[in-house]
């Protein structure tokens, strides 16, 4: 008896790495007639929207902590000036160039408006603490140096 692959759409939704490898497979030996059309669509699509939210994340967990850094000077630690750092290197490697680096400038504001909440509530601060607009570049927010801030 020999043993058949699964049709490519029930393999998507069985072992995505393993479709991803069959996509890839039939992409080299240029056979596009075979390819999951409908379910790689739909990846991609994924892919893109997922790559878009871990620039927001990043971007707004930074812009909290450099909030959080300018706003409770006597709080400062290591763990702070870590964080900032962490998220800098994270989100300079997503927009280093093109499509998602557009979308972190576009983003900025509203990834502001939710840092200021997150800075709020972790700080006891209230809110109009903070300036109400973002007062950052997307290349001032990847180049803010905490030990500058403490001078």
């Amino acid at each position: 008896m020999t043993r058949t692959e699964p049709p490519l759409t029930d393999l998507y939704l069985e072992d995505e790495v393993a479709w991803l490898d069959a996509m890839a497979d039939l992409l080299r030996a240029g056979n596009r007639a075979d390819l999951d059309y409908a379910n790689l669509t739909e990846f991609l699509t994924d892919m893109a929207i997922s790559e878009r939210r871990e620039v927001e994340n990043r971007l707004m967990v930074l812009l909290a902590h450099i909030l959080k850094w300018l706003h409770q000077p006597a709080r400062r630690g290591g763990g702070w000036h870590a964080t900032i750092l962490e998220q800098q290197f994270q989100l300079s490697r997503h927009v280093d160039r093109g499509v998602l680096r557009n979308h972190a400038k576009a983003s900025l504001a509203d990834c502001y408006a939710d840092a200021v909440k997150i800075a709020a509530a972790e700080t006891k601060l209230p809110a109009e603490t903070f300036p109400a607009e973002c007062e950052y570049t997307l290349a001032e927010v990847l180049a803010f140096d905490p030990a500058a801030a403490d001078a």
